[in-house]
């Protein structure tokens, strides 16, 4: 192979520069790529030479890729910059093992940290009320056809592609339901209520006679062509803005809320995945966490005794 020529010492420095050669000549990184690797590399030879000068990276074992880890996350580093610098290790392994240079990889004994996955942000329900009951959108047809959208992301809990794609005849308005097109094309039966249906009505008889063309898609925009994400988008944001002061307000924003009602008004968590579209039932619970978040607020602003005597510090877990 092209980096042979240069050959593989027990110099740090050396093992580096033709791990880099190789990133570079025969994997054809770009130059910003392999600049990252080579910093989170003399990084980690920085660190373990200061534990042990006799230490090369042939020489060190899991135990110090371990400690340098831990010495990141103390320095404040994200759990996803650690795993990055991980990841740079596990590649300079998995070169030095097919060369020859090591047995073992001391990696495969280092899990990286876990990254703490945040809470979905959704709407509360006198939110949506208020943005569904009291906003005026107009009464020209797009009035119509946005206030729709929002309140079928709210009530069907559908993707923005998903919503993007609908199709008129994908919507059954005798049996009230929506053929939903997913991830991988799989497709999903989504149920709605006589108050939806009812609105769908309303809008695809206005869009019939005041919008131009007579395009397949269920929402258009003002030429006639089916609606884009981007604007989709925009439009979410813009109106979520009226009811809601938090950072994210995004279409997505109004799937968690449709989950987190679900949920809320005792839906099965098994039904919720399925109206979801999820391929895992772990994918949904992690509403379930949302909504005892919930529950536990309601229980301390609501309880007599937890009023008078609020918690001053975290308690220890029991086991």
């Amino acid at each position: 192979m092209l980096i042979l020529a240069h050959g593989i010492s027990g110099d740090g420095e050396m093992v580096i520069d033709s791990f880099l050669d190789y990133l570079r000549l025969e994997r054809g990184y770009s130059p910003r790529t392999v600049t990252s690797y080579e910093v989170d590399l003399r990084e980690f030879q920085q660190f373990f030479e200061s534990v042990d000068s006799e230490l090369t990276f042939e020489t060190v074992d899991a135990d110090v890729v371990r400690n340098w880890s831990m010495s990141l996350m103390s320095k404040g580093l994200k759990a996803s910059s650690v795993n990055r610098k991980l990841s740079a290790l596990r590649s300079l392994y998995r070169f030095l093992l097919r060369q020859g240079k090591v047995s073992v990889s001391p990696m495969q004994k280092v899990k990286g940290p876990k990254k703490k996955k945040p809470l979905p942000t959704f709407l509360r329900e006198d939110d949506m009320n208020r943005l569904l009951d009291d906003t005026d959108f107009g009464n020209s047809w797009e009035g119509v056809r946005d206030r729709l959208i929002l309140k079928m992301f709210y009530e069907t809990g559908m993707r923005r592609a998903e919503l993007v794609g609908l199709n008129e005849v994908d919507v059954d308005l005798f049996r009230s339901q929506i053929k939903v097109t997913g991830k991988r094309n799989k497709q999903r039966m989504v149920p709605f209520g006589d108050e939806l249906r009812k609105d769908i009505e309303a809008y695809v008889a206005l869009k019939k006679e005041e919008a131009p063309g007579d395009s397949e898609a269920l929402f258009v925009n003002r030429k006639g062509q089916r609606i884009t994400a981007a604007w989709v988008y925009t439009m979410v944001r813009r109106n979520l803005s009226k009811v809601s002061t938090q950072k994210k307000r995004s279409p997505h924003v109004l799937r968690h809320t449709f989950a987190t009602a679900m949920l809320n008004n005792d839906a099965e968590l098994e039904s919720v995945k399925e109206l979801l579209g999820h391929s895992s039932v772990s994918t949904t619970e992690i509403y379930t966490h949302t909504t005892f978040e919930e529950l536990k607020k309601a229980y301390t602003t609501a309880h007599p005794r937890e009023r008078e005597n609020p918690p001053t510090e975290e308690p220890d877990t029991i086991n």
